[in-house]
């Protein structure tokens, strides 16, 4: 019977997540007030020298553009380095350091913990097919509680849409979040901290947006772009007319060249296939 539900639900979600609209269905941006505590003064730093190991190790980078993780690959070794750095992060002390810190956390806190869910779970075609949250219409991993921070149990769906975007209030972060999808812009091949959020940010959007998988056009006047920015599109500019200015701030200039006269999306489209370096022909 939960099978039947839980095919059920990814049909219904399929269907959803190819609306023009769907942003109705998808989690809002509301904060969790826990979690805006924070110390301005303070200078201590956060460790994530074993998520660089581990991506080192793991990381797969493509033509496309798409980087991807060799999950059938990963070693003993790597995936104890990978429990090891999520139980560090989990006895971190977060609400302690400043925002800059935090944020480079919880970003990567998210990204170690969706590819720890994915290898928990490996073989699958998609991150969807992993169906452990909870509610009989849920699929994939996002509303299950996934670990503890400062005794509170966290998901993924927290992370990204009770920290991240309420208290950044920054559409770039949509570029730092991977969720193991092809259509997801690309994990980042070294770990956020402090110092380099900035401009990861930066080429997280760059890159993105100037891939086939961000924004691109099947005619002259056509453009297709992805699903992310009709999801969440209250994080860029509320409307399409805001999409295609956010877009244009990061286009290279061929893109930027096209986007000029468009008023609107034609469609919106999104790859839910696994970011898997073993399914690269």
């Amino acid at each position: 019977m939960r099978r039947f539900v839980n095919q059920l639900a990814l049909g219904f979600f399929t269907v959803v997540s190819c609306i023009p609209g769907a942003h109705a269905f998808v989690p809002k941006s509301e904060l969790w007030e826990r979690w805006a505590v924070h110390v301005p003064s303070a200078t201590a730093t956060i460790h994530h020298g074993e998520w660089d190991a581990f991506l080192a190790d793991n990381l797969v980078a493509h033509a496309d553009g798409v980087n991807r993780i060799a999950y059938a690959k990963v070693s003993d070794a790597d995936r104890k380095r990978l429990q090891d750095y999520l139980s560090a992060l989990s006895a971190v002390s977060i609400s302690e350091f400043s925002r800059d810190e935090q944020r480079a956390y919880w970003i990567n806190l998210y990204n170690a913990l969706t590819v720890n869910v994915v290898l928990e779970h490996y073989p699958v075609d998609s991150i969807r097919d992993i169906s452990i949250s909870p509610g009989w219409f849920s699929i994939g991993p996002w509303k299950k509680k996934l670990i503890l921070v400062e005794g509170e149990e966290i998901s993924l769906d927290d992370i990204e849409h009770r920290i991240l975007r309420p208290i950044w209030k920054d559409a770039r972060i949509h570029y730092a979040v991977n969720c193991a999808s092809l259509g997801c812009p690309r994990l980042m091949p070294g770990a956020f901290t402090a110092s380099n959020t900035e401009e990861f940010l930066d080429r997280g959007a760059k890159g993105f947006i100037n891939s086939t998988h961000g924004a691109r056009f099947d005619s002259d006047t056509r453009l297709i772009a992805s699903s992310i920015y009709d999801w969440f599109q209250e994080d860029f500019g509320g409307d399409e007319a805001g999409v295609i200015a956010h877009l244009r701030l990061y286009a290279h200039p061929e893109l930027k060249g096209k986007l000029e006269g468009i008023t609107g999306v034609y469609d919106f489209d999104y790859d839910w296939t696994l970011n898997d370096a073993a399914a690269v022909k």
